[in-house]
């Protein structure tokens, strides 16, 4: 049994791993905008084992007193799961300066606060796994989503950065990088548009035609999905970059390729920018 600290609960990715996770005997906070929400959302779950905590990730002391809370009752802490997100979709000179923060404060510095709470406690224990959900869009890029790929471009840097910095305390650190799930994600109440929709954007219009359209077609299993984080952490083994699902796999290798071929074009011109010896 072990105690898990995951943030973003109440719907998609977040809630199933929660249930999953009770479902399996393991103690777990579970912290959402709206604990009533979550415990609504879980049903007949047995929530014995569970403490759910309303937090606003962008407050620190609060995240601060959600993970002490979490070490007051469970006697420890295990593995923390940075799931918090909501998608955005409009042209990059459509996105405000407030709507450009706020992604910014639940992506990549709601996460952050969580790491400053959670990381003395298992470099002191010399034990600890840490498992930030990021997204196919942490590797690539599509018209209309500048703001989500930034904030999951900041995520993919700090994690890449955090998994060498503690590897010899002990601690462990995964990047999840999923495609396309079959949640609300990609719904009204979940996908943020432009408030002010600007001319000459039609490529970024379409894709908001095409995500608008898609919810309950994608391709990945949530249930499946939180399945595979489970055996991630319980393998200990997972490569810091784990695609789930075939789209995401497809969109990486594409990725992979496309940055190769980039590097080869400018070798000529990368090559001239060194120092001439004397």
């Amino acid at each position: 049994m072990s105690t898990w600290f995951v943030t973003g609960t109440s719907r998609g990715l977040g809630l199933e791993l929660v249930r999953q996770l009770l479902e399996r005997g393991e103690d777990v906070t579970a912290t959402t905008r709206s604990a009533e929400r979550l415990t609504a959302a879980l049903g007949d779950v047995d929530t014995s084992r569970l403490l759910a905590v309303t937090l606003d990730l962008t407050d620190a002391s609060a995240v601060d007193d959600a993970v002490r809370a979490t070490t007051e009752r469970f006697g420890g802490l295990d593995v923390v799961v940075n799931n918090a997100g909501y998608g955005f979709l409009a042209a990059v000179e459509e996105v405000t300066d407030a709507e450009a923060r706020e992604m910014f404060d639940v992506q990549v510095f709601g996460v952050w606060n969580v790491l400053r709470a959670v990381l003395p406690l298992f470099r002191a224990a010399r034990s600890g796994h840490v498992v930030n959900v990021s997204s196919i869009l942490g590797l690539t890029t599509f018209p209309g989503w500048g703001l989500y790929c930034a904030g999951k471009y900041a995520l993919e840097g700090l994690t890449g950065s955090l998994a060498a910095e503690v590897a010899d305390h002990g601690i462990r650190v995964n990047l999840v990088e999923p495609g396309y799930l079959r949640t609300d994600f990609l719904t009204a109440g979940s996908l943020g548009l432009p408030t002010v929709p600007r001319s000459g954007y039609e490529a970024v219009r379409e894709m908001t035609r095409a995500h608008q359209a898609m919810p309950g077609t994608q391709l990945g299993d949530p249930v499946r999905a939180a399945a595979a984080v489970i055996a991630l952490v319980a393998a200990g083994d997972a490569p810091l970059h784990q695609l789930l699902g075939s789209d995401s796999h497809g969109l990486a290798q594409a990725a992979v390729q496309a940055l190769t071929v980039d590097i080869e074009a400018g070798r000529e011109l990368a090559l001239t920018t060194d120092v001439v010896p004397a």
